[in-house]
């Protein structure tokens, strides 16, 4: 018989809904029943994609006999941390404090009033299970003590999540110090930052690209070129599909933990199609193009929008879709195509993964070998995809998330104006108005929908800041100002109901529901910090409408993070990438034209420096400010470019464009 987690809209919550334990969602009444019975509170905070909360649902939740000890000393918890990023916020922060280390599954004992007094994540079953057995007999003959610990962790985690240190404002000599740190904890062999696992750096790879717009710097560029070329060349790029896997679990980028996130395609992304404009790499406009097409082709769901994730296990096992051995390649390809695909990708007899299997990487620069080569490779990639379709394929988390689709709308928009591509302009504008049209609600964002429902939890910080960026993005590409005004809304809620009142932002609103504290991280995790998104809203929505309030909410909240940035920049990549862009000015390009396939409107996209706010249309387009009062030179296409409303000369021709961009 299905538990109460049955009606869910996370397929993480119902996928524990035919478990033996009587599982509860997160909600009042739990911590009522808990009360009522006297009995703590097991909290279990995972994710659809995770490897390891499988392991442990099948090893401990499936379990009847472990299920009967949970439902017998405790009211059990379920939560999906991306549906409520606020409650894995706060309890991750108490684990973190208790353990000294974090990740999911998330295992919390708490008192029926939800203070936590023992925290882990991963068990194992024999273990899991002594574990409730000696929390038991706590609660039973050591409930003072259970109930001080559970006091001195509330305190431990209103310290940490109190907000008001220290600010420095924004500066190029910050920003260098930053780009100059990242640089000493570069991997000048693999490529990122740091040893294993290694996570695709893409805020950080964001921020050294701007930084080499602004400042020339050869090595900026250098190090996000070189990290760049070596995760897509590793296994953690599908070499078949497109598309980047979570992690690696080594530090050349070999094997990866085989889930697919929405956030960082979407994030890396962005990488790839700025690089190739910067470079005009073949190598790396393939991975942007490719992986647009994956959001597009294997994310989008049937009621619009796009999922999170695939998920890390397909029936149970790593890798079963994605890895081969050599006999493998040979019998789909014949006896001359399977060993020169073995060489190319790199699989050997003994295998890179488990099993005697590898997974693939691109170990030649195919995409500069002559066409016949060019043509070979496509060609095996193709019957390898066709015949690993056959295979059991990895589930969905279908569920769609604001934010992170906010994150693929920016990106999407970016892909679709440089490289020309009508699928990625038509897909941010369809995912936008997903997002406008089903997660905004009375003005307010919820934070996910499923099967064309949106859901009750309420949108945060990043919600909103993310879904304002992918409106302005939206505004640029069409000149609607509908977009513009959407964004305007959202930041207005951002402002009045998350501001600190000293210059930063909370992660939740002042309305929302009341947590052990009110969680308030300005640092990068997996996206953008919601005050990093916030802020790059802030000074594009600034720069599109010359309201300079908006800009000066942006300065004090980077201000907020600027010791961050200096300090420890790995953790404040996007703030410093909008930080780069504030820097700059950002630009405001307006280009008046009745025809948005002219050379200047592609000279703008393609010349700007990343950040740069760019709108083309008719000129005194009503409700866009960027084109008001900028007329046609002579009938001909003319751009305006300005920093803070001060503009310079208008031009008409693309080199006119490119000179006043350099100066």
């Amino acid at each position: 018989m299905a538990n109460r987690l049955a009606g869910s809209q996370s397929p993480y919550l119902t996928s524990h809904q035919d478990n033996p334990v009587d599982w509860w969602p997160w909600c009042d009444e739990a911590f009522e029943e808990a009360r009522r019975r006297d009995v703590p509170v097991l909290i279990s905070v995972g994710y659809a994609a995770c490897h390891w909360c499988h392991v442990m649902a099948h090893e401990s939740f499936e379990d009847a006999e472990v299920a009967a000890q949970l439902n017998d000393g405790f009211v059990a918890i379920k939560v999906d941390r991306e549906e409520r990023p606020d409650v894995d916020a706060v309890y991750m922060t108490a684990t973190q404090a208790m353990t000294g280390q974090g990740g999911w599954p998330m295992t919390v004992f708490a008192t029926p009033g939800g203070d936590p007094f023992f925290c882990g994540t991963y068990f194992p079953k024999d273990q899991f299970a002594r574990l409730l057995t000696s929390v038991t007999t706590a609660w039973r003959d050591q409930r003072d003590q259970v109930l001080t610990q559970g006091a001195a962790v509330v305190q431990a985690v209103g310290g940490a999540q109190a907000v008001g240190g220290p600010t420095a404002a924004i500066s190029a000599e910050m920003l260098a110090a930053a780009a100059q740190a990242l640089g000493k904890e570069h991997d000048q062999t693999y490529g990122g930052f740091g040893g294993a696992p290694k996570f695709p750096p893409h805020m950080d790879l964001l921020f050294l690209l701007r930084h080499h717009e602004r400042t020339g710097s050869a090595e900026a560029l250098e190090l996000a070129r070189h990290t760049g070329e070596q995760m897509a060349r590793g296994g953690i790029y599908d070499q078949l599909a497109g598309g980047f896997a979570r992690y690696s679990v080594d530090a050349h980028w070999t094997v990866p933990h085989f889930e697919k996130m929405l956030y960082d395609n979407a994030l890396l992304l962005r990488v790839y199609t700025q690089l190739w404009r910067l470079t005009g790499d073949a190598f790396a406009r393939r991975i942007a193009d490719e992986t647009a097409a994956f959001l597009r082709r294997d994310l989008g769901t049937p009621a619009g929008g796009l999922a999170s994730a695939l998920d890390a296990d397909t029936d149970g096992v790593e890798g079963l879709t994605y890895a081969w051995t050599p006999a493998q390649l040979t019998e789909v390809l014949g006896d001359d195509d399977g060993p020169w695909a073995a060489d190319l990708f790199r699989v050997t007899p003994d295998g890179t993964f488990e099993h005697g299997t590898s997974v693939l990487v691109l170990g030649r620069d195919i995409d500069a070998a002559d066409p016949g080569l060019i043509a070979r490779w496509q060609s095996v990639r193709a019957r390898l995809l066709a015949a690993r379709a056959t295979r059991p394929q990895p589930a969905r988390d279908d569920k769609v998330v604001a934010a992170w689709n906010g994150l693929a709308v920016t990106a999407l928009a970016e892909h679709g104006v440089l490289t020309d591509s009508d699928s990625s302009r038509s897909a941010a504008v369809a995912l936008a108005e997903v997002l406008a049209d089903r997660h905004l609600v009375d003005g307010r964002l919820r934070r996910i929908s499923r099967d064309g429902t949106v859901g009750e939890p309420v949108g945060v910080l990043e919600d909103y800041g993310c879904v304002a960026e992918a409106f302005l993005a939206v505004h640029q590409i069409t000149a609607d100002p509908r977009w513009l005004r959407s964004a305007g809304g959202l930041l207005e809620v951002a402002l009045t109901h998350f501001g600190t009142g000293s210059g930063g932002f909370y992660d939740t609103a002042d309305d929302a529901e009341k947590l052990l504290t009110r969680p308030a991280d300005p640092t990068d995790n997996a996206t953008p910090s919601g005050l990093a998104s916030v802020c790059a809203a802030l000074v594009s929505y600034a720069a599109l409408t010359g309201e300079t309030a908006y800009r000066e909410a942006a300065d004090a909240a980077l201000a907020t993070v600027g010791p961050l940035i200096e300090g420890h920049p790995r953790f404040a990549g996007y703030s410093a990438t909008v930080a780069e862009a504030a820097l700059t000015g950002p630009f405001e390009i307006a280009v008046a034209t009745e025809d948005l396939a002219d050379p200047l409107v592609i000279e703008a996209y393609r010349a700007a420096p990343a950040g740069t706010v760019i709108v083309a249309g008719a000129p005194n387009l009503p409700g866009v400010p960027l084109l008001a009062d900028r007329p046609l030179t002579d009938g001909r296409a003319t751009a305006y470019v300005c920093r803070g409303f001060v503009c310079d000369l208008p031009v008409t021709t693309p080199s006119e464009l490119l000179t006043r961009l350099q100066h």
